[in-house]
């Protein structure tokens, strides 16, 4: 890709600034009309240390509104001091609907140099790897326009910008030792980036363009990002089909086979209540200690004792270390991005335990229900469900996933207890009585879900919640036995 690079000609400056001139003018038009139609952009610009990213950036944004795009750097944070999964400074960052996002460097930048850096393994950079081509395909298929751009330039013309950069005490800062190592590596740098990009060509095509020619690579920029937006608006806002990947699936009963029966006792309650969440307490201390993230997801029937069942889980732990996120109806700035941003944004730091009250799997439950989204959609957001997941999972969290489980009778008993008694009426709402209708409907997406979601990695566990305190006990077990495993796995790996 890089190796066979062929280098422009000399440039006709003349020419080209007639082209660009042209491109611009043309630009501002289509613009509008991909804000109007609500399609969402990310263009990412690679390339060599003092190649012209920046100024390439500032050309391409000379003609937006400032209102509809952002430009993000993101920091290259070293592997032994990040404290998020691998893509989550991208994940977050993603645009509005009707909005672009420049990013000036992103993950081929960051797993380039961190793989030459040794910071990671090589099992790790090919994970990586197929962590971004997941991450492509996943904002391709869900309508979001993305661009790969990689400005080019030789060994000599980098140590030249560098050298001019370097002699100048206004400008020195921007040659950092990093850069000066990328050039004394140029041949091995190369090799890297031109592997990566090869890697990473499956969902969105790399364009590479001539940085040695800055007005070339102007006028071919705009080309690019003009053709992109002109296929847009023809062919309409583009919804992926289902992508079927295999996963280590566990074997789920369906609902109705769950038996709903078991019970506990006052007495047998609280003595278990007390030793398990002392244990839990110890547990937490230990996790922040190892930096192992937590991420505990809640689903059930309305109703069920989720609430009742967090406060239980939640109460040992040091506040400090812990956060609860209840899930509603998305506001307008989460409903206009990919519908998993709103939880790239709510992960836990390594060492912190996340809660959610209502998950991502909304996607594959109301929101199939009711019609928030399309078929494809809901049908396609098993596999991203589960790869995104996976992608927790190889960050080093400890996912769970409860099923708070009751019958239909059991519900309708504690509907009509919120509703008589005037202090938790306000936990019934008119939306809770129809969602009841629909509980045949429910179940049926739910039982899918179990089934296509419960991954080794991942698992989903049905809580028996028609007695609340045998429901709370049992999930504070599977909590701190997952608990002690991740600390045991840890120090194992200590030991290696």
């Amino acid at each position: 890709m890089l190796k066979d690079f062929e280098w422009n000609k000399p440039e006709d400056k003349e020419a080209l600034n007639e082209e660009i001139k042209v491109l611009r003018n043309n630009l501002f038009p289509r613009l509008q009309a991909m804000r109007e139609k609500k399609l969402p952009m990310l263009v990412l610009l690679e390339g060599w240390a003092a190649a012209g990213k920046g100024s390439l950036i500032k050309e391409l944004i000379s003609e937006i509104d400032p209102r509809f795009y952002n430009v993000v750097t993101p920091a290259l944070i070293p592997e032994s001091q990040s404290r998020y999964p691998f893509l989550y400074p991208y994940a977050t960052a993603i645009p509005e609907n009707g909005k672009i996002l420049f990013l000036d460097s992103g993950w081929v930048e960051n797993l380039v140099r961190k793989s030459l850096r040794r910071e990671i393994t090589t099992e790790e950079y090919q994970t990586r790897i197929r962590q971004i081509n997941e991450f492509e395909r996943q904002l391709r298929d869900g309508g979001y326009l993305v661009m790969k751009l990689f400005l080019h330039i030789d060994r000599d013309e980098q140590r030249k910008r560098l050298e001019e950069l370097s002699e100048k005490p206004e400008t020195a800062w921007r040659a950092t030792e990093d850069d000066l190592w990328q050039n004394r590596e140029y041949k091995l740098f190369l090799k890297a980036y031109d592997e990566a990009m090869e890697s990473t060509n499956e969902a969105v095509h790399w364009h590479v363009l001539d940085g040695k020619k800055r007005k070339t690579a102007i006028r071919d920029a705009l080309k690019l990002l003009s053709n992109r937006i002109d296929k847009a608006l023809d062919k309409g806002r583009y919804c992926g089909d289902p992508f079927k990947e295999e996963f280590p699936m566990l074997k789920m009963p369906v609902l109705s086979e769950v038996d709903l029966s078991p019970c506990m006792s006052e007495e047998d309650y609280k003595r278990e209540l007390k030793k398990l969440q002392s244990r839990l307490g110890e547990l937490h201390n230990e996790i922040y200690q190892k930096k192992i993230p937590v991420v505990l997801c809640y689903e059930g029937w309305d109703a069920a004792g989720k609430g009742g069942n967090i406060r239980r889980v939640a109460y040992p732990l040091d506040p400090r270390g812990f956060d609860v996120h209840p899930i509603a109806s998305p506001e307008p700035h989460e409903l206009n991005r990919h519908y998993l941003w709103r939880f790239w944004t709510r992960l836990p730091r390594s060492g912190h335990i996340c809660i959610f009250d209502r998950t991502w799997y909304g996607r594959v439950m109301v929101e199939r229900l009711e019609g928030f989204c399309s078929e494809k959609d809901w049908r396609r957001a098993y596999n991203e469900i589960n790869e995104f997941e996976r992608q927790l999972t190889e960050w080093g969290a400890v996912v769970l996933k409860f099923w708070i489980h009751i019958d239909s009778d059991t519900q309708l008993a504690r509907f009509t207890d919120r509703q008589n008694t005037p202090e938790k009426q306000w936990k019934i709402t008119d939306e809770d009585w129809r969602n009841r209708e629909k509980w045949d409907l429910y179940e049926e997406a739910i039982n899918e879900m179990l089934r296509k979601t419960s991954t080794e990695n991942a698992p989903w566990y049905i809580i028996e919640s028609n007695d609340k305190k045998y429901a709370r006990i049992r999930t504070l077990r599977i909590v701190i036995k997952a608990l002690e495993k991740a600390c045991k796995n840890h120090f194992d790996r200590m030991m290696e």
